[in-house]
């Protein structure tokens, strides 16, 4: 098998860079593990807590005990999926922040400011208001990416928005637009009530284009010969064979793949590569570093009146939703309920917004596990900019092996600090006369949970990841030598390969990853092409007037 480039992993930014070559006419080759997307468990928006929790579709990855919580082993899924975790994700298109990128940039990212990506964020989406205002000039049309808002229909979900506003913060009509900073309508990767992964919007019309092939298979590790990748080993149940890239290989395999598979090839820290054995191709000590994630927490809150998801949280209820999407992808199974958030300042001389909420009208973790109350709701919490970092490692040589991931959370201790200041934020929140109507009680942390020590105590018992991990293959200029690749996102010291998806990311962006991982594979596929980039788009975006003085 031979084509001008091989791409490993069909995810968000490998499914974007196929479509790209594929339709300049191209030949790519994708190659994936996981299988078919088919089936409502993943199409169906309503049902996203299931493909994350099933071993057909997710990789089933654990952090090692992390120390910090308790020595608890968080889970952290990822796709084993054509789509990749656009797949089994929660459908949350959030751009980040004007600033996030503008940081990339200053810190050794040339040329992946805001200015620079704004252009690849209008050019890959197809953008919908759905009726809730917004900021057109801001977004794109006509790209694969169907992005839309919910019909947030829910007095609780509007309620949110309200009490953002009673408790003094702005009220946005686009945080991907302009204005982050406030409470709004979330956007979500949900077309005529289907998840619109990136497989639906990418992969599948450059299959159709007849230059891309999607092959099945386990990447083992990658060739190369005399300094330069020339394809991939894969294994295919108990053949093992290569797939030829005369042009380049790129590597879309996830923040905890990507690593792991450069490092089987010979492109990591010399000494970790030794302990196993590994020939050393490249000594790039920054590769598995940078490790970075959200870790939230489920502020959960007793309805007093029954308007709440609930009334589907039992056998009828679920047949009844299932039933009403399967015949008309209407109805609870056509959102993914995640129908409005908020970005805000955690204090006063922060430029711009480092907690991100979102607001769920039941109260219900990931696992599918409601909680006992009955009718309820919740807000997702949790800072944005964490100062910890971890890091991702070998098991072994044995490509079967899982890798070994250890985030280190809440390692600094100014992270102990934001989250008790995003807990009281978020009590003030629900405790605004719009939500006076609703609540009973709060279910968690729990009215008595108040002093430093025992907000601890629950953070450290209750964080949870928001499933967004990235930075283990920094992208930054060639001379740094934590660098993994270059602003090109070129392996630094290995011609022929590139990485491309949220590993290359310097520092996580503001907010949930599958929007910008979509861009880095639409602004990557250009430099594949040698076209020029798009040209800057120089809006300016919205910063709080006296963000120095004010918390809010």
């Amino acid at each position: 098998m031979k084509a001008e480039f091989v791409i490993v992993g069909a995810g968000s930014a490998g499914c974007a860079m196929a479509y790209r070559l594929a339709a300049a006419g191209r030949k790519v080759i994708v190659i994936e593990f996981g299988g078919s997307d088919a089936g409502p468990l993943i199409q169906m928006p309503g049902a996203l807590s299931y493909p994350m929790n099933m071993k057909l579709y997710d990789w089933g990855y654990k952090t090692e005990p992390e120390p910090h919580l308790g020595g608890r082993r968080l889970v952290c899924p990822r796709g084993k999926v054509i789509g990749g975790s656009s797949s089994i994700n929660g459908m949350i298109y959030v751009r980040g922040h004007a600033h996030d990128f503008d940081h990339w940039r200053d810190q050794g990212a040339a040329g992946w400011g805001y200015a620079d990506v704004l252009p690849y964020y209008k050019r890959m989406e197809d953008w919908h208001d759905g009726g809730h205002g917004g900021d057109p000039a801001w977004r794109g049309k006509g790209g694969p990416l169907h992005v839309t808002r919910g019909r947030r229909d829910n007095p609780l979900v509007q309620a949110f928005v309200k009490a953002g506003g009673e408790a003094g913060y702005p009220v946005t009509g686009d945080y991907n637009g302009e204005q982050q900073e406030g409470f709004g309508a979330f956007d979500m990767t949900v077309w005529k009530g289907r998840r619109w992964s990136a497989a639906s919007a990418y992969l599948k019309p450059a299959q159709k284009t007849g230059n891309c092939t999607v092959v099945r298979g386990l990447a083992r590790r990658i060739v190369i010969e005399d300094g330069r990748a020339t394809g991939v080993e894969i294994a295919q149940g108990d053949q093992i064979s290569v797939v030829e890239a005369s042009n380049e290989v790129i590597i879309a395999a996830s923040a905890l793949n990507s690593p792991k598979l450069l490092m089987l090839s010979g492109i990591g820290p010399a000494a970790h590569l030794a302990e196993h054995g590994i020939p050393v191709v490249a000594d790039r000590p920054g590769v598995g570093e940078n490790l970075q994630d959200h870790l939230e927490l489920y502020i959960q809150m007793a309805a007093s009146q029954p308007v709440s998801l609930f009334k589907y949280w039992n056998i009828f209820g679920k047949a009844w939703v299932g039933l009403q999407w399967l015949l008309a992808k209407t109805g609870p199974g056509a959102s993914n309920q995640f129908e409005s958030c908020g970005f805000i300042r955690s204090s006063a001389g922060i430029d711009y917004p480092d907690i991100q909420y979102h607001f769920l009208p039941i109260a219900v973790r990931y696992d599918g596990q409601a909680a006992a109350e009955g009718h309820g709701f919740q807000a997702h919490v949790g800072p944005m900019r964490s100062k910890s970092r971890g890091n991702v490692t070998l098991r072994s040589a044995d490509p079967d092996a899982d890798p070994v991931i250890r985030f280190n959370y809440m390692s600094h201790p100014d992270d102990w600090q934001e989250f008790r200041t995003a807990i009281r934020l978020t009590r003030e929140i629900f405790a605004q006369p719009a939500f006076a109507p609703y609540v009973r009680h709060e279910i968690q942390p729990g009215a008595d949970v108040q002093s430093d020590d025992a907000l601890d105590d629950f953070i450290r018992e209750h964080a949870e990841s928001a499933y967004h991990p990235c930075g283990t293959c920094k992208m930054g200029a060639a001379s740094d030598p934590t660098a993994v690749v270059d602003p090109h996102a070129r392996v630094i010291g290995v011609d022929g390969l590139r990485v491309a998806d949220s590993s290359i990311f310097p520092r996580i962006t503001n907010g949930n990853l599958n929007a910008p991982s979509i861009m880095v594979g639409e602004k990557v596929s250009d430099l594949l092409l040698g076209r020029d980039p798009l040209a800057p788009d120089n809006a300016k975006p919205w910063v709080h007037p006296d963000w120095q003085n004010a918390q809010r």
